[in-house]
């Protein structure tokens, strides 16, 4: 596989709107041609025999059992509140509405 060359890290620069210098064309192409092999690589070793995931092992969820418990009632929730109103919890205003 050919490398990248500057020439193409030049372009990929003008497309990004990125102003690069010689030294940075040296420096990108080389780090570019290793991400392409590195994919090449990967792209080698995944075969039509493994199926795609999206995790290596499989997942399942542990849940609970869902079992009805009594809640609060309205005075016992509003029992430690600072303020109340019409059995609701009153907070400050912060909008500045009416």
């Amino acid at each position: 596989m050919a490398g990248i060359t500057r020439e193409e890290v030049a372009h990929l620069g003008k497309l990004a709107r990125l102003e690069l210098s010689p030294e940075e064309l040296d420096h990108f192409a080389g780090q570019l041609d290793d991400i392409i092999g590195a994919v090449a690589r990967v792209a080698e070793v995944a075969g039509e025999d493994v199926p795609p995931t999206s995790h290596p092992l499989p997942l399942t969820n542990v849940m609970r059992p869902d079992t009805v418990r009594p809640g609060l009632t309205a005075q016992e929730a509003l029992a430690a509140a600072p303020a109340q109103e019409q059995q609701r919890f009153k907070v400050p205003q912060i909008l500045g509405e009416d």
